[in-house]
């Protein structure tokens, strides 16, 4: 998996997560704002260092989420198999709005389709999450089924790598 690798999009940067960043994240999965959508409930900052900083290479690859340099939010993406997986991916409130996580999940979407030849990558946003089902729209996921609180939607890439 990525082991390192920095995805640049048009207007956000990600960056592994190390651990480093436990304080900052642990600041913000406690944040019922940055929660709200993940999980709903505050994460334990203990919870959180084993999750969400790189102590899951290679099965989940963790990102902070760079706008301007100032980190905004984090993502992931994880393998279901030899050429597919998901992406999950929280912004800050304050950084809601401005298109940084369309922007993010596109850089992604190039390096799961592009770089690892991935041929379908999946999201499960909450059906009442209005905001970011769109935002995943506007990064090219298409809903696929519905089932109780959330849909899921998919891209699906033609044969081989996809740039």
């Amino acid at each position: 998996m990525a082991g390192g690798v920095v995805l640049d999009g048009v207007l956000t940067r990600l960056v592994p997560t190390t651990e480093d960043d436990v304080d900052l994240l642990a600041q913000w999965f406690a944040s019922p704002g940055f929660v709200e959508h993940w999980g709903g409930v505050p994460v334990p900052r203990d919870e959180v260092a084993d999750k969400y900083v790189g102590r899951r290479r290679p099965r989940v690859e963790s990102f902070l989420v760079l706008a301007g340099g100032t980190p905004v939010g984090y993502a992931q993406y994880w393998s279901a198999g030899p050429a597919e997986g998901g992406i999950d991916l929280v912004l800050g409130p304050e950084a809601r709005g401005r298109g940084l996580g369309p922007d993010a999940s596109r850089a992604l979407l190039a390096h799961l389709g592009g770089t690892l030849g991935w041929r379908r990558v999946t999201v499960d946003p909450l059906r009442g999450n209005v905001r970011a089902v769109r935002a995943w729209e506007k990064a090219g996921f298409r809903q696929v089924s519905s089932e109780g609180e959330h849909l899921l939607m998919e891209v699906r890439f033609s044969q081989g790598r996809q740039g």
